[in-house]
Parts: structure tokens; sequence; C-alpha cells
């Protein structure tokens, strides 16, 4: 009983970047853009939160930065594709290379001037970012580990999804951006703000991925920088969207379920499944696969792609 619990434990920390790239991607699709560059922003924000940590020994200064970082990647993207009616899918793999590029290039600077060669945060902001333990109920058997034992990331990631979620199908604004990505024309005739609205949700969405970025080097690294820190999860984010269904709220349970694939090595007796770890450093990206191509063949109407996704909207079309 012990292992699973901690196998549980270990499931929702290693999907919690997954989280946010998840969620920032629903927000940015249901405005009708397909953002492949999640992987790059994501690594934007990652070097953004740790060079704020860095010289700041401050985690919430971090995460700030870490969105103010992916926001501005998500800016690149919304100028090309919305104004300058880019492609979208170029777009976003040109920001993917960009961001990883630049990321390493600062991440490498910064090493080669340092005097010991690494770079490391300080306890002191290694200290904010250990986990929180609430008085009378972390202590609570079983309930308390798998509820209120985790870093401040976990639950800001689980804060946010709930809060896109009432975002996107319980206010007037919410509802708005659904009716863009459906349908821009209907809804510039109807007296919305379609690039207005663009542009807030493609940067509100890189903002949220910037945010799982800076989890991945700050604590799936454990506050040491290494390069390409991200490491393919930007990625997984993307397939995941289309696994939650445009839901953020789905996106909690479905980035936890990844997770767990992404460390069931490390507890699958090897006894019993004698595979090698290749195989289950695989299995996130194969399964992922399979997604995509589930996704493909079903046929719904509720909770289904944008009918909008990927396409630019030209005005004088109307």
């Amino acid at each position: 009983m012990d292992m699973v619990i901690k196998f549980l434990v270990a499931a929702v920390l290693a999907g919690t970047p997954l989280l946010f790239g998840t969620v920032g991607e629903i927000i940015s699709e249901k405005a009708g853009h397909l953002n492949l560059g999640v992987e790059g922003i994501m690594s934007i924000g990652a070097c953004a939160g740790f060079m704020a940590g860095y010289f700041t020994n401050n985690f919430y200064i971090a995460i700030t930065f870490a969105f103010l970082a992916g926001a501005f990647a998500a800016l690149i993207y919304a100028v090309l594709t919305i104004t300058f009616m880019a492609n979208q899918n170029v777009t976003g793999l040109t920001l993917t290379i960009f961001g990883i590029g630049i990321s390493n290039f600062i991440g490498v600077y910064m090493l080669e001037n340092s005097e010991t060669g690494t770079l490391k945060l300080p306890e002191t902001i290694t200290a904010q970012m250990r986990s929180i333990h609430i008085s009378g109920f972390s202590d609570i058997p079983v309930i308390g580990e798998l509820f209120f034992s985790y870093n401040p990331f976990v639950y800001i990631g689980i804060f946010l999804a709930l809060l896109m979620g009432f975002y996107l199908n319980r206010t007037k604004t919410g509802l708005h951006v659904k009716a863009i990505g459906e349908n821009p024309a209907a809804a510039d005739a109807a007296g919305i703000k379609v690039t207005k609205l663009k542009y807030l949700n493609v940067l509100l969405g890189g903002g949220i991925c910037g945010i799982g970025g800076a989890y991945a080097v700050m604590i799936i690294n454990g506050g040491v920088w290494i390069s390409d820190s991200v490491g393919g999860l930007g990625w997984i984010a993307v397939a995941l969207v289309i696994f939650a269904s445009w839901n953020p709220v789905n996106a909690i349970w479905g980035s936890f379920i990844f997770g767990a694939l992404r460390i069931l090595k490390f507890y699958i007796p090897k006894s019993v499944f004698p595979f090698p770890n290749a195989f289950y450093d695989m299995l996130p990206f194969l399964i992922t696969a399979l997604v995509l191509i589930m996704s493909s063949i079903r046929k719904s109407k509720s909770n289904s792609i944008p009918e909008s996704l990927g396409i630019n909207y030209f005005r004088e079309e109307r």
C-alpha cells in the first residue's frame, strides 16, 4: 500500500509540468490558434524562471518571470499569425526551435561565466519550493500524503486548471472565446472583438506554459540548470489537449495519467516485466501517438476540436 501511495504522489509530481502546458495550449486552441511552439515557450519560461530565481532568491518572482517570458514568446507567435497571417504550424515549429536555442544559449553563457562551472538555485529559494505541509491535514494517513504534501507548483497548476475551466465555460468572455474558435466571422458579426480576444488568450496560454517550463528546471532537475530541460514535455502537452477534449478540468487527471507513465519504470518490478528502461521512456510518446490516432477516427460533436483551429481569420473575407 505504501508503494502505491508513493507511486500516485510521484505521478502527480511528474504530471504537473504537463498540466501547465496542456491548460495553456487549450486556452490558445479555444481561440482558434494551434500553437505547436509549446516546447519552445516552456523552454523560454524555464530559462526566465530559473534565472529570476537564481538572482532574486524568490520563488514567486521566479514563476512570475516564467509567466511573463512565456507570454512574450506567445506574443511573437500571436503577432505573426494574427496580424501578419503567417502559417500557424510553421510559426509554432519555428518558435520551438527558437525557444530551445535561446534558452540553451543563455544557459551556456551563464555557465561559462560562473565561478563553479554549474548553476544551482540558492538554498533560500529551494526551501520555498519544498512540499507544503498543511497542519492538521498533511498528517492524516493516506489522505494527507495524497492531497496535502506537494510543492506550490502542484496547487497552482490545479487552481489554474479549475480557474480556466470556469473562465471558458461560465464567463461571458470565455464563451466569446469559444465562439471565436468555432466561427470567428460569425463572432465578429455579433460584435465580439475577435483580434483582441485572440491576442489576450494566446498570451495567457503562453504564460501558463511558461510556468510549466519553470517547473521542469526548478523541480524535475532539482534546481540545477541543464540544457534542454523541458525534454519533450511540450510535445506531450499538445497531444494531451486532445486527450482532455479541450477541457482544462480534464487536463488535471489526463496530465497525472501521463505523469504516471513517465515514472512507471521506477515502480514496475523487473522480475515481472523485464523490459528495458528505454521501453518505459518511450511509453508516454507511444501513448501520445495512439491518442492522436484515436482522436482522428473519433466522431464526437461534444468537446470536439474547434472548427476554426489552425485557420487564420481574414476579416475582409467575412
